[in-house]
């Protein structure tokens, strides 16, 4: 083998999936097989990337949408000279091993998201090409094209069943993502069969409608057609790119190609040396030739690609040093150095108004005096953004006209909205936030699971948080989303009770290295009585809010968001009967749990059993800080159609309800003490 053929790279990746998959007795061999003289020709001809820099900034992304065939990807990496060797192929699917089953951000380098849940990797991609034409827009000058990659994503038969294709598929359309290149594995298979009975969508006239340039009919193991149409997507300056490649899943195998039997499960010994005679790869397992490797091998291309880019670069910053500073800052996700000053204004300026107000709004608020000193801020909502109050101030709209725009319309795709959102935030120099209702949450709820998984900046901003919005109704009234999102590991909740709070909130958000949800109210409410000195404590998720001058408290009564107001008017009326008090507002469950053992007590001692949580959501949540000694006030049954007082009035949120549930708790602790006496 004097010189590789583009069958024997091609093999490379078939026969090193293959083998990984058998060794680990579990995988989809089906699709790197059916994929890989695909990926030889992106792979090999194409893709920008530097294997010694997996965050070279100008890189072009490649996303596994179809993430099962996870080996593709893996064996890509190795062959090209990532750093993941044979030894982490030969431990795929392993525990702690760089090669698990689907691929993992984070986990091997050159991964560029999660993928797995089908159809998530596809928005994720379109979100990455919206953040290369917005970042382009914003930072590229005459002779300067220091933001120009394409984004490239693999996709499959699930993928585009899932509901989220339709959601990312319209809006990659309608904004005019040229440089983004999505390949469609149409093998007819999946899990259950041939496809044609459940899925004979006219693929290529469905995505011609969304405004999309297809390239139908191209065979998928013929490598000049590849290339061709490789070639025709990217001299498209206008859409973007299908290309429909008709495969064979499991390609190369006597038995199973072809066949749902090659999708999800090893070939076996017997089948793989078929499979290895029919292709001509005498080697054995999880060899490759080194002229092969050679022929794979792209460190020296990237590196070159990279000093091109370096180059260009230094000259940019010569002849634009602000912009190239600001360019620098937003992909390393570094605040500006004024940042710190400025979020403490902002706390200041909030602090002295006494003015009800509903969350949702001093959430605008905090938007419109963020957003000029972050320009890495793209916003949006789902169709709901007078509702959410996300449109700061002087914010224009993303659109191909206008790609400098820091605000999207998502329309009504919860679900697309939060997946694009993390491809955004994936890309790097951009912090997204999206918002919706609190109760449609769930339709996007894989997507922040998926930012929580990554640990993604993505600020998920949730309105209408409870029963108290009112005549909407039940389907529009959150109940079991507080805990459901709480319980969520790696994502940060808030639920904070006034305008302080809620810039507080926003600070986090912005400054955290992961995902942040914000419920806020559709209902006005009351400014709390905040001193400077508490605002270091209410960024700790929870402190103490008031209480009454007597010494150690005999009741503390816990509450987050609108019921704060509740627990607080209740205790200072418990107050005047002679009985200590305390008020701890919780925004943020998960913070407060962050802090040392020794704040924790300090703010809700251990001592007290006495203790009223109040919050209009299911309550299960709670009894981490509740004993039997305690209860919790929340609400177990979905809500009502009716004015916001009347609504919280009939479920027993009131003043006098809270005041007896206290009042009952301390005649029962009292009983206890003198049955102990």
């Amino acid at each position: 083998m004097s010189h590789p053929s583009a069958k024997d790279r091609a093999n490379a990746i078939r026969f090193l999936s293959i083998d990984a998959v058998q060794k680990a007795k579990s995988g989809h061999p089906g699709m790197p097989m059916g994929m890989a003289d695909i990926a030889e020709v992106l792979w090999h001809d194409f893709l920008q990337h530097y294997p010694s820099n997996p965050h070279w900034p100008n890189r072009d992304r490649f996303i596994l949408s179809n993430g099962h065939g996870s080996m593709l990807q893996y064996a890509l990496l190795h062959l090209t000279g990532y750093d993941l060797s044979i030894d982490d192929l030969k431990q795929f699917r392993q525990l702690h091993s760089k090669t698990p089953g689907h691929p993992e951000y984070r986990e091997a380098p050159g991964i560029e998201t999660t993928t797995g849940p089908l159809g998530q990797g596809f928005a994720n991609a379109v979100g990455m090409a919206i953040a290369e034409k917005h970042m382009a827009a914003q930072f590229n000058r005459p002779d300067f094209p220091i933001v120009d990659h394409y984004t490239y994503c693999f996709v499959g038969d699930g993928c585009l069943m899932e509901g989220i294709s339709h959601e990312a598929a319209s809006l990659a359309g309608i904004f005019k993502l040229n440089k983004l290149i999505v390949f469609y594995d149409d093998n007819g298979i999946s899990i259950d069969g041939e496809v044609k009975s459940w899925f004979h969508d006219d693929t290529a006239k469905r995505f011609e409608a969304y405004g999309w340039h297809v390239i139908d009919h191209v065979n998928g193991h013929e490598r000049d057609a590849i290339y061709n149409a490789i070639t025709n997507a990217r001299n498209e300056a206008h859409r973007p790119t299908l290309i429909i490649c008709k495969t064979t899943i499991g390609f190369g195998s006597p038995h199973a190609a072809g066949k749902a039997s090659a999708h999800g499960a090893p070939l076996g010994e017997s089948e793989i040396a078929l499979v290895r005679e029919a292709l001509e790869w005498p080697y054995p397992p999880f060899e490759v030739p080194q002229l092969i490797y050679d022929s794979w091998n792209a460190k020296g291309k990237g590196a070159e690609r990279e000093g091109i880019w370096d180059d260009l670069f230094k000259a940019y910053q010569a002849a634009y040093p602000v912009l190239a500073v600001e360019f620098t800052r937003r992909l390393q996700g570094a605040m500006p150095d004024e940042w710190e000053q400025d979020a403490l204004n902002l706390l200041k300026d909030l602090n002295t108004s006494d003015k009800p107000v509903a969350t949702r709004k001093a959430s605008e608020w905090c938007l419109d005096y963020v957003a000029p000193l972050l320009p890495e801020i793209m916003g949006g909502s789902a169709d709901l953004t007078e509702s959410n109050c996300t449109l700061a101030k002087g914010m224009q709209v993303f659109s191909d006209a206008n790609p400098e725009g820091t605000y999207i319309h998502y329309g009504v795709r919860e679900f697309g909205m939060s997946a694009i959102m993390n491809g955004l935030a994936l890309h790097g120099g951009i912090i997204p936030y999206g918002g919706t209702f609190l109760t449609f949450s769930d339709y996007a709820r894989n997507a922040v699971r998926l930012a929580a998984l990554m640990k993604q900046r993505v600020i998920f901003v949730y309105s209408h948080d409870s029963i108290g919005l009112g005549e909407d109704g039940p389907t529009h009234q959150p109940i079991e989303h507080l805990p459901s999102l709480r319980m969520m590991p790696n994502l940060s909740v808030w639920r904070p009770c006034d305008a302080v709070e809620t810039a507080i909130a926003w600070r986090f958000a912005l400054e955290h290295l992961g995902p942040t949800c914000l419920l806020l109210s559709r209902q006005a409410l009351p400014k709390e009585a905040h001193h400077e000195q508490q605002f270091e404590h209410i960024a700790r998720g929870g402190y103490i809010l008031w209480e009454a001058k007597h010494g150690e408290p005999d009741i503390i009564f816990i509450a987050t968001g609108s019921e704060v107001q509740l627990v607080r008017e209740a205790a200072q009326r418990l107050a005047t009967e002679g009985v200590n008090t305390r008020v701890v507002s919780m925004p943020s469950v998960d913070v407060f749990l962050t802090q040392s053992p020794a704040y924790q007590e300090e703010v809700l001692p251990s001592r007290i059993e006495a203790r009223v949580v109040v919050e209009a959501a299911v309550g299960i949540d709670w009894y981490r800080f509740v004993s039997k000694a305690g209860c919790i006030l929340g609400i177990d049954r979905y809500g009502a159609s009716a004015p916001a007082a009347d609504a919280y009035k009939a479920f027993g949120f009131t003043v006098q309800h809270v005041l007896d549930a206290a009042k009952n708790i301390m005649k029962q602790s009292l009983a206890k003490e003198r049955r102990a006496v």
